[in-house]
């Protein structure tokens, strides 16, 4: 057997669920300045410490400067037999206090954790509140007034379905086409918190916060719910409204085939259940 079959036969490929306050971070994504802190810059440093090798990790969804998540789920290639508990207790005693794995699990040499996720959810929590919380400002978005939650979850609705987002991706979206399907988009009032609950296959830059922008208008008033319609068939970004704040906003969960046999995410409830 010749050095590079042995090699490939010592590959372990292990996935590894993440949990991170993003606030402190310019997003997931390794940046050109190294000044620059990320996600991903932490995460491999921390693994490839563990594993005495480099180590290149790969995510289900790439989150924007300030956005947080509880369900990120990636993956990495490795020659070293560390063990789960290594990748979890051993990773995380390395890392900042803002990133921890909450679990670890070798898969199949096939598995990705972008390109075999069937589905990405996101939350995204809005404070009604007149003063801004001195706890809670990087954690979740104030708004100053009263929401119509009944008006914001009709105009959700119309975006149910696979649409062209056009009108609701980033001008710097790379993404090769703006087709997206959406499985539900639910909003619920919880106390004095509104909570936006939406599962799509996958999501366009700043797709969900243009969403939530377009929401906060429908529930404040401003607009009608029938909006979100019109904005999809006019497939037009600049009609729409402004984008919402990245602080509110968490990836929650991927979805994946039950054959990869990945452990369920422990988060309680309010994270794995669609709102009804």
């Amino acid at each position: 057997m010749d050095d590079q079959s042995s090699e490939k036969q010592k590959a372990h490929r292990i996935a590894l669920e993440l949990e991170y306050d993003g606030s402190s971070y310019c997003g997931w994504q390794r940046q050109l300045s190294p000044e620059l802190p990320s996600v991903q810059v932490h995460v491999e440093r921390c693994l490839s410490s563990i594993a005495d090798e480099p180590v290149t990790v790969f995510c289900a969804g790439r989150t924007d400067k300030g956005v947080h998540a509880s369900g990120q789920v990636i993956h990495f290639e490795t020659n070293k037999d560390r063990g789960d508990k290594a990748w979890v207790i051993g990773v995380n005693s390395l890392l900042p206090a803002s990133i921890r794995v909450r679990w670890a699990h070798e898969v199949r040499a096939d598995f990705h954790a972008r390109f075999s996720a069937i589905s990405r959810r996101y939350l995204y929590l809005l404070h009604e509140s007149r003063i801004q919380s001195a706890h809670m400002h990087q954690l979740v978005t104030q708004v100053p007034f009263e929401l119509d939650v009944e008006a914001m979850q009709r105009a959700g609705q119309n975006l149910l379905g696979e649409h062209d987002f056009s009108a609701f991706r980033a001008a710097g979206c790379q993404a090769s086409t703006p087709w997206r399907s959406v499985h539900w988009l639910n909003v619920v009032r919880i106390n004095r918190f509104v909570v936006v609950d939406v599962q799509a296959n996958a999501f366009l830059q700043h797709m969900v916060r243009n969403i939530v922008g377009m929401l906060l208008e429908v529930g404040r008033g401003m607009q009608l719910p029938d909006w979100g319609r019109e904005l999809l068939i006019s497939r037009d970004r600049t009609a729409g409204a402004i984008t919402a704040p990245a602080q509110g906003l968490y990836f929650v969960k991927a979805d994946y085939p039950t054959e990869f046999g990945l452990p369920e995410s422990d988060l309680g409830p309010i994270f794995l259940q669609p709102f009804s």
